[in-house]
Formats: structure tokens, C-alpha cells, sequence
């Protein structure tokens, strides 16, 4: 005999009662109040929770009790600020929670399980990847054009502290993220098809230029990287990365066996970017060429 059908007749035999009201909190504050009709279906003598509702009431609740964790972070003094961890919902323990509420047909009131997310990088990891520099690189551009320092700032700013783990790839369109208003990126002059024009987010192909031939300094292996079609000012010719949300990427991958941290710093007229790793780091570095009018920065 079919499992489902039995049941069904064994709860239809039975008048079903809907449940009184459900409370749920967090942080001692009620967000969500429900008698159970977010995620049931109401038949005659038959109660019974829609899955789908209900996985809709739970990704509700989720969004109200999330947060983030934070990854640990060097400030611009050299000092490490400490990670934090975050939270999400409890789906396991949340359902057996909402399953004793509902079947037991009585109020209930219960703060919302949480689950601790933590943050992939710690201070002590960053404390230890910070030890070594493997390779670095300098380029400068004028501080009278306000609106594509700013860009240069934000873009800069972004991939500031990101640590990239073995084995993984580094996307520089995915980190930095589309480049709005919204955001606070500004027109400034761009390069599209061999000439000059306006764009949000003109100058931060000088952070991805710069970002590439500092990793290319530190040896790491570039997987995708594009030339503009008119040379730069910046960097030597064919040292350009140039980069544009929806198109042109800047992608490089770490093959050695530690992590990577990249250390961004644009200030006045001058962006530097450094590749740091553990001490124990085994790797290759790579000589790469400045314009004829900068020297390498110092050692």
C-alpha cells in the first residue's frame, strides 16, 4: 500500500487545527510575526507545510539575521586590523524548530538559530603572508585630473588586502566589480578602438596595468591579459592590461604554494602595488622593464 496514502487518510481521520501565532527574534527584537500561512496549504481537516513556501519564509528570515564575516586587513599604518566572524540562519535546527511549532499546534516564540561563518583570512594568516615581498610595482600619473585620480582610487582601494590562495585565479573585473556611479567612479578619458573618449571609470586600466607587471614580477602565471589599441603613458609598450566591464579581463593565477596578498596604494601622484608571501614561499621572480624616464623603486 502506498506510504503517502495511508497517511493522508490517517490525518484525515483526525480534525486538524492551525496553529497559534509564531514569533521569531533576533537580538531580542521580534522580525518576523506568522500564524503559519507564510508556508502552508490549507485544505479542509488537513494541514500541511508547502515546501516551497516555506523555503521562501526561511530565505526571509535568512536575509534578516545574516552577516558577513570579515576578513582581517592591513590599514594604511601597516597595522592589522582583526577579522570578524559572521552569522547565518540555522536551516537544520530553524526547520525542526518550525516542524514542533506547527505540528504541536500551539504559539511559540524562539530567536532564530544562527550559524558562525567564519572569514577566510585571519590576522595570524595575514601575519604570515605579509613576511615577504615578491615583487612590486611603480607607476605615477599627473594629480591635476581629479576625476580619474578618483577612479584610480577606488579601483586601487578594491583590490587592496585581497589574498589569493594556491591554486586559485584572480579576476580583476570580479574583484573590482562593475564600475558605476553608484560606486563613486567618475567619466574620465578612456581608449576605445585607437581613440580617446569618455567613460565611468577612465584610468583604472593603470591599477590593472600596474597590478600586471607587479604579479609578473613576483612570477606568478597571467592566464589573460589584453593590450589597449593605442600605447599608454604609464608603462612600457605591450605592459598594458587593459580591462573594461563585459570585455577585456585581467586574469592571473597562483601556482606556488603559499598565498599571495596584494597591497595597493594610490597616494597624490603615485600608485604602488606590492605582492607579499609567507617566508617560505618558493618562487621565481621575474625582472620587468620601466619606462626609460622612471627608475625601479628602491629595495
Amino acid at each position: 500500500m502506498n506510504f503517502s496514502w495511508l497517511l493522508g487518510l490517517i490525518m484525515l481521520s483526525q480534525q486538524v487545527t492551525m496553529p497559534g501565532n509564531l514569533v521569531i527574534t533576533h537580538n531580542g527584537h521580534p522580525i518576523s510575526v506568522t500564524d503559519g500561512t507564510n508556508f502552508a496549504i490549507h485544505l479542509p481537516f488537513l494541514a500541511i507545510i508547502d515546501t516551497e513556501k516555506f523555503q521562501k519564509f526561511m530565505d526571509e528570515i535568512d536575509q534578516q539575521v545574516t552577516k558577513n564575516p570579515k576578513n582581517a586587513m592591513i590599514d594604511i599604518n601597516g597595522n592589522i586590523i582583526p577579522e570578524q566572524v559572521g552569522y547565518h540562519l540555522n536551516r537544520e535546527v530553524f526547520t525542526e524548530k518550525i516542524f514542533s511549532y506547527y505540528f504541536n499546534n500551539t504559539s511559540s516564540e524562539f530567536a532564530a538559530p544562527l550559524q558562525t561563518t567564519f572569514p577566510m583570512v585571519d590576522s595570524e594568516l595575514l601575519e604570515n603572508i605579509r613576511a615577504k615581498k615578491i615583487g612590486e610595482y611603480v607607476t605615477f600619473f599627473s594629480s591635476n585630473n581629479k576625476e580619474r585620480n578618483n577612479n584610480i582610487y577606488l579601483a586601487a582601494n578594491a583590490i587592496n588586502n585581497y589574498v589569493l590562495f594556491p591554486g586559485e585565479t584572480f579576476s580583476f573585473n570580479k574583484v573590482v566589480g562593475e564600475r558605476s556611479a553608484g560606486k563613486g567612479y567618475l567619466p574620465a578619458t578612456v581608449i576605445v578602438k585607437g581613440e580617446y573618449a569618455e567613460d565611468l571609470g577612465g584610468g583604472i586600466c593603470q591599477v590593472s596595468s600596474t597590478l600586471f607587471n607587479a604579479i609578473d614580477n613576483a612570477g606568478l602565471k597571467v592566464v589573460k591579459r589584453y593590450s589597449h589599441s593605442k600605447e599608454v603613458s604609464y608603462v612600457p609598450p605591450e605592459r598594458d592590461a587593459t580591462v573594461s566591464w563585459n570585455g577585456p579581463d585581467f586574469i592571473f593565477k597562483n601556482e606556488y604554494n603559499q598565498p599571495i596578498l596584494i597591497h595597493a596604494n594610490a597616494l597624490k601622484h603615485k600608485l604602488q602595488i606590492e605582492i607579499y608571501s609567507s617566508d617560505v614561499i618558493t618562487y621565481i621572480p621575474k625582472e620587468v622593464p620601466y619606462l626609460p624616464n622612471r627608475q625601479h623603486p628602491p629595495k
